[in-house]
């Protein structure tokens, strides 16, 4: 495929990762309003936060095999459409289970983009024979602080039942526009042409195999702390800290920006120190930024933990499932990704009852626990990682 257009299927991908992270923190910053309105306790709410990472994972392999069948480009676009549409439902719920019901769906469809962008962004990144996987992430992370951003400034005074509804229209208007540069081109193979149809997948076994779950570990680890800041960051920053509803949606913001900067300086970190120590210097930092985050007894110094644990977080997820996927293709990715939104599976309920048993800040530290983990497994598989 000619270098140009390589180019125009990268633009397409990284706006479809900016959309999927624009239209989740659009979500986020209203989960205060929805708790609100259908009345929801703190492990309520967790219950129906369950259901977007209970969808995504029923929808992850499944949508790994419809890569491989159909090819992840028109997979993409199909499962675009549908998170744009359900992200409209949740304003119109005004239980708990109803919200949970509709979250599912919402989450099914946030499973199924999020393996299909990282399996055509794998197959990118090995035509193009860079280490660019970062900058797909940070286009994500960019969505996100806008959609915050944007999010916090409408939240005074726009319904959230408007601005989700504003949120579907921006999501089918670039499905749209990115969606045909997608479906004009099929997978781009590897300039050596070495690549036979997901040979990968043959690959992965043994070791291979061994690998990509560790690498999923890393994944679970990983976004557990980015659902736990994307649910409970807002809540803990208003709950607990008597920041108003615009600070508490800018704790996003920073969390999201410190990301989005750490993702776009991942290519040349990744070039400096490899895999594994990428690893174990994001684990760590991102274990002491969420301390910092968790127990800060100001906003401000609160604010400062959320964007230093963005920065260790950065790019933990995406060297997982680029280096799954290079070893088994979109079967890798799909492991890698439904072991990394089991993490998500388990926060938002996890998080809510320690909230309740304890507190909020003391469930929060969690995440520095887990992040630790990744630092160690990062250790531990340092030969396995380069």
């Amino acid at each position: 495929m000619p270098g140009r257009e390589l180019t125009r299927l990268r633009l397409a991908i990284t706006a479809f990762f900016a959309l999927d992270g624009f239209v989740f923190a659009g979500w986020v910053v209203r989960i205060p309003d929805i708790k609100e309105q259908t009345q929801s306790s703190a492990s309520a709410l967790g219950l129906a936060l369950l259901g977007i990472s209970a969808g995504a994972v029923l929808t992850m392999t499944a949508t790994g095999r419809l890569c491989r069948r159909y090819g992840s480009h028109p997979v993409s676009v199909v499962w675009t459409a549908v998170l744009a549409l359900s992200v409209a439902l949740p304003p119109l719920t005004h239980s708990a289970a109803a919200l949970g019901a509709v979250l599912l769906l919402f989450g099914a469809a946030y499973g199924g983009v999020n393996v299909a962008y990282n399996s055509a962004a794998v197959d990118l990144v090995a035509a193009l024979r860079k280490p660019v996987m970062p900058s797909f992430h940070a286009a994500f992370s960019l969505g996100g602080m806008v959609g915050a951003g944007l999010g916090g400034l409408v939240a005074g005074s726009l319904s959230p039942t408007r601005h989700l509804l504003a949120l579907t229209l921006v999501g089918l208007l670039v499905t749209a526009v990115a969606g045909r540069t997608l479906l004009r081109h099929e997978t781009p193979a590897p300039p050596d042409h070495r690549r036979q149809p997901h040979p990968r997948d043959r690959r992965a076994d043994g070791r291979g195999r061994g690998l990509v779950v560790v690498l999923g570990l890393i994944a679970l680890c990983t976004a557990y702390g980015e659902g736990a800041m994307a649910d409970w960051g807002a809540l803990h920053l208003q709950q607990d800290l008597a920041a108003s509803s615009g600070t508490a949606a800018a704790g996003y913001a920073c969390f999201a920006l410190a990301m989005t900067v750490g993702r776009l300086t991942g290519t040349a970190l990744l070039q400096r120190l490899g895999r594994a120590r990428t690893v174990i210097a994001g684990g760590g930092t991102a274990a002491a930024g969420m301390l910092l985050g968790a127990l800060a007894p100001s906003v401000w110094a609160a604010l400062l933990g959320f964007a230093v644990t963005g920065l260790g977080l950065a790019n933990l997820f995406p060297v997982a499932v680029e280096r799954a996927g290079a070893l088994a293709g979109p079967s890798g990715v799909a492991v890698a990704s439904t072991f990394g939104y089991g993490g998500m599976l388990l926060g938002p309920p996890a998080i809510g009852f320690l909230a309740d048993w304890l507190s909020l800040p003391a469930a929060l530290t969690s995440v520095a626990v887990l992040a630790a983990i990744a630092a160690l497994i990062g250790v531990v598989t340092r030969g396995a990682m380069r």
